[in-house]
C-alpha cells in the first residue's frame, strides 16, 4: 500500500507543496509508492493578493487539469479535525458527507483569515472585506449596486478600516473602481488605529504612500480606532460617526484555527512554530507552511511574513521535505534572507522597497509595471504540469535573484 502525503489547503503554499513533493518523488522514480492528496473546498487557486482589484470573480487559477496531469489527487472538502495520534484528518466533503483520511505525512497549508474583533459591535453583520473570493465578489456587486442609488453622503463615502498593506492597496484602487461605476468624486476614507499609515511597512516607503493618498484624495484618519459598524456607518473611539453604506474591514490576519489542534507553540498570530525544515517539533510527521507557519527566514531573527512571496518559497520546501522523509532523502532547510515589497497605489502608481528595513527603491509608473508583472504573471503557476513540477524546485531563486527578473520585466 502506498504512503500518503496529505496537504490541507490549495493556496500558494499548498499548491507548491504538492508540486514540490511530486517533483522529488518523480526524480526518485517512486511515483507508485507515494500518493499526494490535496484537500480544499474548491479546486482552484484564489489569487488572494489581487482581490483588491476589480473583476474579483476572475482572480482564480483552475487546478484540476494541472493536478490530474501531474498525478496529484484532489479531494473537494473542508478539514474540520486533525487527529494527531491517529494520523487522520476528518473531512466534510462537498456532498456533505463525513470522511476520514489517513496520512503518513501531513502538510498544514490552510492559510489565514482576516480578524474580525468581537469588540467592534456590528462588524460581522455590516462590514465588507476582501479576504476571500466570495467576500471580494460580494463587495464588487455592492459597488455596482451603489450606482443605482440616489446620491447621498452615505452612498458616496467608502470607509476602509485598516491602514496596512491591504487597506492601502484597496483605498488607492477604489477611486478608479468607483469611477467605472459612474460614481465620481466619492469620499474614500482610510482609518488606522496606529499613529502611522502602513505601520508594518516601515518608514522607507511611507512618504510615497502619503503622497499617493493625498494625490488620490483619499482621507486618512490616524490614531482612530473603530468601535462599531452598523447599517448607517462607522463609529470611531473618539465618538465621530461616519455615514457610509460601504464599510470595509481589512485590519489584521490570523492563521487557520486548525493550528490549535496540533500540539506545539504558536505565535501571536496563531502560527505554529516550526524548525528549519518546516516540521512541527512536537509532531515529527506534520509540517506547517505558508501563513500557518512561524518560520525563521534568515540568521538575523526575521520571520516569514503572511505574504505570497513567502508562501511560494515555504510551499516548495515543505512539500520537498515531506516527500524526502518518506524517501529517506535529506531535508532542505528553509532560508529566505532577502525581502522585497511591492505595494500598489492605484492610479498613482506603486512603490517597490527592498530589504527588511524596506528602503524605498522605485516609485510611480515604473513600479506599477513591476506590480502588474507580479500580479498578472509572477504569482501564477505554469499551466503545463511538467513546467510546474520543474518550477517547484526548493532551490528556485527568491529575493534578489527574483528582483532581477522583476527589473527585466519592467525595462
Amino acid at each position: 500500500m502506498p504512503s500518503k502525503i496529505v496537504i490541507i489547503g490549495a493556496g500558494f503554499a499548498g499548491v507548491w507543496s504538492a508540486l514540490s513533493a511530486k517533483r522529488l518523488i518523480n526524480l526518485k522514480g517512486k511515483d507508485k509508492d507515494i500518493e499526494i492528496l490535496v484537500i480544499s473546498p474548491e479546486p482552484s487557486l484564489v489569487m488572494r493578493p489581487r482581490l483588491y482589484e476589480a473583476n474579483a470573480a476572475d482572480m482564480t487559477f483552475p487546478l484540476m487539469k494541472l493536478f490530474s496531469s501531474a498525478g496529484i489527487q484532489f479531494l473537494r472538502g473542508t478539514v474540520n479535525t486533525i487527529q494527531v495520534e491517529a494520523h487522520t484528518v476528518k473531512v466534510r466533503t462537498a456532498s456533505g458527507a463525513e470522511d476520514s483520511v489517513q496520512y503518513d505525512r501531513l502538510i498544514l497549508a490552510a492559510g489565514s483569515a482576516v480578524v474580525r474583533p468581537q469588540a467592534v459591535t456590528g462588524l460581522e453583520e455590516h462590514a465588507f472585506d476582501i479576504d476571500t473570493l466570495t467576500s471580494a465578489v460580494k463587495l464588487e456587486s455592492h459597488l455596482e449596486t451603489l450606482a443605482s442609488l440616489p446620491p447621498s453622503q452615505a452612498r458616496d463615502t467608502i470607509v476602509v478600516c485598516g491602514g496596512g498593506f491591504t487597506g492601502i492597496e484597496l483605498a488607492t484602487e477604489l477611486p478608479k473602481r468607483l469611477s467605472r461605476h459612474n460614481i465620481n468624486g466619492a469620499r474614500v476614507i482610510l482609518v488606522e488605529s496606529s499613529e502611522e499609515v502602513g505601520p508594518e511597512l516601515g518608514s522607507g516607503p511611507r512618504p510615497t504612500i502619503l503622497q499617493a493618498l493625498q494625490d488620490l484624495n483619499v482621507e486618512v484618519k490616524l490614531g482612530s480606532r473603530v468601535t462599531a459598524v452598523d447599517s448607517k456607518g462607522v463609529t470611531l473611539a473618539s465618538g465621530e460617526q461616519i455615514e457610509t453604506l460601504t464599510p470595509i474591514w481589512t485590519a489584521g490576519q490570523r492563521a487557520t484555527p486548525l493550528t490549535q489542534q496540533i500540539p506545539g507553540s504558536k505565535d501571536s498570530l496563531s502560527r505554529l512554530y516550526v524548525d528549519e525544515n518546516l516540521r512541527v517539533p512536537s509532531c515529527q510527521n506534520i509540517f506547517a507552511t505558508g501563513d500557518a507557519a512561524y518560520a525563521l527566514a534568515d540568521t538575523k531573527c526575521h520571520y516569514a511574513l503572511m505574504s505570497c512571496q513567502h508562501a511560494l518559497a515555504l510551499g516548495r520546501v515543505s512539500g520537498h521535505n515531506a516527500a524526502a522523509d518518506l524517501l529517506g532523502e535529506p531535508n532542505v532547510a528553509y532560508s529566505q534572507p532577502e525581502y522585497n515589497c511591492c505595494l500598489d497605489l492605484g492610479g498613482w502608481g506603486a512603490v517597490i522597497s527592498r530589504g527588511w528595513d524596506r528602503s524605498e527603491q522605485i516609485i510611480g509608473d515604473l513600479a506599477k509595471r513591476g506590480k502588474t508583472f507580479i500580479n498578472q504573471k509572477l504569482i501564477y503557476p505554469p499551466e503545463d504540469a511538467n513546467e510546474a513540477i520543474l518550477a517547484a524546485d526548493p532551490a528556485t531563486p527568491t529575493g534578489d535573484a527574483q528582483f532581477k527578473v522583476l527589473l527585466e520585466a519592467m525595462a
